[in-house]
C-alpha cells in the first residue's frame, strides 16, 4: 500500500482551527481537500497531545535483546577473531534467529567494525621490558635530536604483491592490542632482497643484496653505501646511526669497523621493528610496486629503484 502524502503544518493547523469553531471533519475535509480520515487523525491527536507534530516512533523492536547484545560484546572482546557465521550460532543457540548482517549493525552500535588486523612482532616479557626502557630513556628527545639519526633496515620484496591480512572486530584506537594484530617473526627468503637507508633530510641509497648477507658482506655496504649517503644528505656533525641486533650487525668485526669510523650507534631494544620509520618508507615503497605490477625480477629491481 502507498504511503500517504504528510500533511503540511499550516493544513494541520487550519484543521484544528475550523474544528475549534465548531466545523464537522467532513466540512473540514472538503473545505480544505483533504480526506475526512486524516483529518480526524488530526483532531484525535490535538485533543489527546494539545499539538499536531509528529511524535517520536518507536520503530521495529530490536531483534537482538539488550542481554543478547552484552553476549556478543564479551563474545568479540574475548576473541576479536570470531566471524559474524559464530556469533548467529551462539545467537541461535539461544533461541534468537538473526541474520549477518544484524551483527554487523549490532557491532556498529557499539563502536566496532571490522577492520584489518594489524601485523606486529612477537613480544617475549623481555622484549616487552627493552622496549619501555628504551621508551623513557628517549622519551625527552627533541625533534631535532630524531632529525639526526640515519634509519637502516633490510627487507624483501615479493614479485607479486603485498600478502593479504586478516579482519578482527575492535574499536577505532585499539589496533594495537595485542588480541587485535597478527604476530609475526623474521625469516629469510623473498624474491628480492634491500638494503636502505635515510633521514629526516630524505632517502639514502637503496642497494639490491644479491647473495646472502654475512657480516663482511653488510661491512661492505655500510662502507660503500652509508657513508656516502650521509655525505649526500650532508647529516649534522655527530650524527647517530641506526641498525637493529641482527648477528650481523652485532657482530663483534662489525661493532669494531663502526668504532674505527667513530660512529655513534643508537642502542636498539630486540624484535623492535616498528619502532623504525623506515618501515613506514618500506611500506609505501611496497604498494607503489605493486601497483606497477612487475613480471620478473629484473623489472622488480628496476622499478624499487625509481619508487625509492
Amino acid at each position: 500500500m502507498a504511503k500517504t502524502k504528510e500533511l503540511s503544518k499550516d493544513t494541520r493547523k487550519s484543521i484544528v482551527d475550523l474544528h475549534q469553531t465548531g466545523k464537522s471533519e467532513s466540512t473540514i475535509g472538503k473545505q480544505l481537500g483533504v480526506k475526512k480520515s486524516p483529518v480526524g487523525a488530526i483532531i484525535r491527536k490535538w485533543k489527546t497531545y494539545k499539538t499536531t507534530d509528529n511524535l517520536p516512533r518507536s520503530g521495529a523492536p530490536r531483534k537482538i535483546s539488550s542481554r543478547g547484545v552484552k553476549m556478543i560484546m564479551r563474545t568479540v572482546s574475548k576473541d576479536p577473531r570470531t566471524t559474524r557465521g559464530d556469533l548467529v550460532n551462539d545467537l541461535q543457540r539461544a533461541g534468537t534467529k538473526v541474520t549477518k548482517v544484524t551483527i554487523s549493525n549490532t557491532l556498529q552500535r557499539q563502536g566496532i567494525k571490522s577492520r584489518s588486523a594489524r601485523r606486529v612482532p612477537l613480544l617475549k616479557p623481555v622484549h616487552v621490558q627493552a622496549r619501555l626502557k628504551f621508551a623513557r630513556e628517549h622519551m625527552d628527545d627533541t625533534a631535532e635530536d630524531w632529525e639526526n639519526v640515519m634509519w637502516s633496515d633490510e627487507t624483501k620484496v615479493e614479485l607479486f604483491g603485498i600478502n593479504s591480512t586478516r579482519r578482527v572486530w575492535r574499536k577505532k584506537i585499539t589496533e594495537l592490542h595485542p588480541k587485535n594484530t597478527i604476530p609475526t617473526v623474521k625469516h629469510g627468503g623473498g624474491n628480492i632482497m634491500l638494503w636502505g637507508c635515510f633521514s629526516a633530510k630524505g632517502t639514502g641509497r637503496l642497494i639490491r643484496v644479491k647473495d646472502r648477507m654475512n657480516g663482511a658482506m653488510y661491512r661492505e655496504i655500510l662502507s660503500q653505501n652509508l657513508l656516502p649517503s650521509v655525505r649526500t644528505l650532508k647529516m649534522k656533525r655527530g650524527w647517530v646511526f641506526q641498525h637493529d641486533n641482527d648477528p650481523k650487525h652485532t657482530a663483534r668485526a662489525t661493532k669494531e669497523w663502526l668504532r674505527k669510523k667513530h660512529l655513534k650507534v643508537l642502542e636498539w631494544p630486540s624484535q623492535s621493528p616498528d619502532l623504525n620509520p623506515i618501515e613506514n618508507l618500506w611500506r609505501e615503497l611496497k604498494v607503489r610496486v605493486a601497483r606497477r605490477q612487475p613480471q620478473n625480477i629484473t623489472a622488480l629491481e628496476k622499478i624499487c629503484m625509481e619508487e625509492w
